[in-house]
Order: structure tokens, then C-alpha cells, then sequence
């Protein structure tokens, strides 16, 4: 069995900070930054701007992780996809090839967001 490499990513973010931008730049940022099912599932939250920065940093936290792997290629918020599993966990959906899986924990409190990534090489 060949060992695999595994590179890590971690991001934090400000949940005021989303929210500005979603005040300034409204549904533009939204489209932008989310896919549909991740706006459906951010706003379906009693405070929604506390989800869409977790997945921000999630999704921050994966281009991180396949950053430092040596993945050179553009990636757009968008082509990363944080939905949830049957208990909650989130999952990431990648949007575009590459040799390998990625695995993302978020936590957040009222003002903060954080996310950690790994991305195993296959």
C-alpha cells in the first residue's frame, strides 16, 4: 500500500465581516462566494451570516490545504462545495478534477468562524 501526502489548511473569519459584505454587495457577493443549496441552507439558519462564514472559512481552508500540495490551477469559491451529510457533518464537494479527497471541520460563536482542511493525495 503506497502512503498517501496530506496537506492542511486552516482559515478564520470575522462574521462581521460577511455580513458587510452581504449588506454592501447583497446577492452579488452571495452568488458569487455560494452555490444555491449552500444560500438555501445558510438561510433556512436563524442567523444566517454565522453559516456562510463557515463555509467562507471552509471553503478558504480547502483552497489553503490544495494550495500547499502544489495544486496550481485557479479555484473559484463557487467550484467548492460545503453541504451537509445525514448528521450534520460537512462535506466537501470539489467542482473540478483533481488527485485527491478533502475532509473540512468548522466550528463558529457569535463573531467568529473558523475551518480546518485536509486534502489527501491519492
Amino acid at each position: 500500500m503506497e502512503a498517501s501526502d496530506i496537506f492542511l489548511g486552516n482559515d478564520l473569519v470575522e462574521v462581521s465581516r460577511i455580513l458587510s459584505s452581504i449588506n454592501k454587495i447583497g446577492q452579488r457577493f452571495l452568488d458569487r462566494i455560494y452555490t444555491e443549496s449552500e444560500q438555501d441552507y445558510c438561510q433556512s439558519k436563524a442567523i444566517p451570516q454565522i453559516h456562510y462564514a463557515g463555509r467562507f472559512a471552509a471553503k478558504e481552508a480547502v483552497m489553503k490545504a490544495l494550495k500547499s500540495s502544489g495544486f496550481q490551477k485557479a479555484i473559484s469559491f463557487k467550484s467548492i462545495e460545503i453541504r451537509s451529510g445525514n448528521n450534520g457533518e460537512p462535506i466537501v464537494d470539489l467542482h473540478f478534477p483533481c488527485n485527491g479527497q478533502c475532509r473540512v471541520s468548522i466550528s463558529h460563536t457569535s463573531d467568529h468562524a473558523i475551518a480546518s482542511a485536509i486534502f489527501i493525495s491519492e
